[in-house]
């Protein structure tokens, strides 16, 4: 609160606040190649206190922000999906501070619970993979 204010007021967007404190993702694109960028340089301090809180987040078991660094830090690594957490952290931030709402845990299978398609062909070609032929049929719904 000592870095951003509680007038957010100057922030439209949640996307304005995390650009001005320098965890929105880098941007490098060049001849239509997109390449891994940088974050930008923001508010040092408010950068330093996300990384912290979103490396203390990652470790508490069953929250939608753990889950969100495990699927990021698969198949982008350990720093970028840190940041990602702590880009999260301060969209919710800007939101409970905008709405004056309180934070509910959504739980870590809420994407899963959202994309049950998604999830299903996650699943399928992970089996194709590993060698079995998979064959899906609807299971009947218990009353």
């Amino acid at each position: 609160m000592a870095e951003i204010g509680l007038d957010m007021t100057r922030f439209p967007t949640a996307g304005h606040l995390t650009s001005w404190a320098g965890v929105c993702p880098g941007n490098n694109e060049r001849a239509g190649k997109r390449r891994r960028g940088r974050t930008r340089k923001g508010d040092r301090w408010l950068k330093i206190t996300l990384i912290e809180a979103a490396l203390a987040a990652i470790r508490v078991k069953g929250s939608a922000l753990g889950a969100r660094y495990r699927r990021i830090a698969r198949h982008r690594g350990h720093k970028i999906a840190l940041v990602a957490v702590a880009r999260a952290i301060l969209e919710i931030v800007w939101h409970l501070l905008t709405h004056g709402t309180t934070y509910t845990e959504l739980g870590a299978d809420y994407v899963d619970r959202r994309d049950k398609d998604q999830v299903t062909r996650r699943y399928v070609r992970l089996l194709e993979h590993l060698g079995h032929r998979v064959t899906l049929e609807p299971a009947p719904i218990a009353a």
